[in-house]
């Protein structure tokens, strides 16, 4: 071999290891992107329920991808748990018209039997008007509670429409009734109905209890305006079963300086097992991952970032009391999660922040038009213990929740819905926060 082609050789090898390495870098930020976590778990492990082998191998799925993207220190940490395995489910107006409706049970409903059950039908338009119903007024029949329910961009509806799910079937229950129908605590008009959890106070017996999609609760109503009787048959085979598994998934990037408090972001794992968990909350746990690890970008920031994917948020925030016990004596500076969605952030909301971090957060946010907001923020559920046992500083980036009750806890929470931009502009907004509190080498607690 001549000394040329040694020489051509020898570049040729270079440009190839050059491009090799090019590749494998660019390979690894598209790993590092909030869209391409997100489209992995969503497609490797959906849906997640609480305490369910899938909510199981998200975990181990979420600590391989972790260590891959560089953190450290990524444990499980686990704990069990009461959750809701569903069965069969149907329901069928039989009188005055036949309609068969859309229908899923509400987390910790009560169960039927294979037959199910039927009564009358009582139709009551509000929360109110069923709290308002006689004693024993309910006794042998299935109750249906309307509402209202409208969008609107910080989703504030939930809180008291809401209700009608977390309240409304242990209402029923102590009139007497032998089930419930709601109508999806949704703001779409889609034939899908939305599940979420419902809770029975101690000494109020279960029964079953589920939430029918949007236009068929309309036909409900017009039958109602009819003012012929009405009745129902209903079939929820589901269970409540306790001790099953579930469990935290933490991570860090340490900071330079170990001794500072550190920061948390947070998300939950887990989802309902109608939809994906795309929208509620992988989204969530891709953008606050994503941010972390651009928050890296031109050095080492100098207080750690920690990173909570939580589990069993939906039937209980059972993730978050557990990390909020097991990390009490754990110094932290400041929280924040990321669930709501995948749309774009157009406020920023704090509490207990240091006057001179929250302008800087000001600062580095209204670039992106991102304006600030005079409400307190709260941080959000699986943040809420920790928060509470260290009085954390909180920093909220509130997302336009216009559409986000019309796939909320629904079949339709799919990955199509995401709008990579939306996305995108989710993590830029963290990766601006977090830039600036990691890298607070002062107090960052304030009044």
């Amino acid at each position: 071999m001549t000394i040329i082609s040694v020489r051509v050789a020898t570049c040729a090898a270079a440009i190839a290891l050059s491009l090799s390495t090019a590749q494998a870098q660019e390979n690894q930020r598209d790993k590092e992107s909030a869209l391409s976590i997100l489209t992995d778990l969503t497609m490797e492990v959906s849906p997640r329920m609480a305490g369910s082998p899938a909510e199981a191998r998200a975990r181990d799925w979420a600590t391989a991808r972790l260590k891959a993207l560089g953190f450290s220190n990524v444990t499980i940490e686990p704990f069990t748990v009461t959750s809701y395995v569903r069965g069969n489910e149907s329901a069928v107006l039989t009188a005055p018209y036949p309609h068969k409706l859309a229908v899923t049970a509400l987390g910790y409903s009560g169960t039927t039997s294979e037959a199910g059950i039927s009564g009358d039908l009582v139709y009551f338009a509000t929360l109110d008007a069923l709290k308002a119903a006689p004693a024993g007024s309910l006794t042998g029949k299935i109750a249906f509670v309307d509402h209202a329910m409208r969008a609107n961009q910080d989703g504030s509806g939930y809180g008291p429409y809401g209700n009608v799910r977390r309240q409304g079937p242990a209402i029923a229950a102590q009139k007497g009734a032998i089930g419930i129908v709601i109508r999806s605590i949704g703001t779409d008009n889609h034939r899908n109905p939305h599940t979420g959890a419902t809770s029975w106070p101690t000494g109020t017996t279960a029964i079953p209890a589920g939430a029918i999609a949007n236009p068929d609760a309309d036909m409900v109503a017009l039958i109602a305006m009819t003012g012929k009787p009405i009745k129902l048959a209903l079939t929820l085979t589901g269970r409540t079963t306790p001790n099953l598994p579930s469990g935290n998934v933490i991570a860090d990037l340490p900071g330079r300086d170990p001794t500072l408090p550190k920061i948390i972001v947070a998300c939950h794992l887990d989802s309902w097992d109608i939809g994906m968990g795309v929208i509620d909350d992988g989204a969530g746990c891709a953008i606050v991952t994503a941010a972390a690890l651009k928050a890296q970008a031109g050095g080492k920031p100098l207080r750690t970032i920690r990173v909570l994917w939580a589990g069993s948020e939906e039937i209980g925030v059972f993730g978050g009391d557990a990390y909020g016990k097991a990390h009490a004596n754990d110094p932290h500076a400041l929280a924040m999660e990321s669930d709501f969605g995948a749309d774009r952030v157009w406020n920023v909301k704090f509490n207990r922040v240091a006057k001179s971090v929250a302008d800087k957060v000001k600062a580095a946010l209204n670039p992106m038009g991102i304006v600030p907001s005079a409400d307190k923020a709260d941080g959000g559920a699986d943040v809420g213990a920790i928060i509470e046992a260290q009085k954390l500083a909180v920093i909220d980036l509130s997302q336009d929740g216009t559409r986000y009750f019309d796939l909320h806890h629904t079949p339709d929470d799919t990955l199509d819905k995401v709008d990579p931009v939306q996305l995108q502009q989710n993590v830029d907004a963290w990766t601006a926060v977090l830039k600036v509190v990691a890298n607070e080498a002062g107090q960052i607690i304030g009044e």
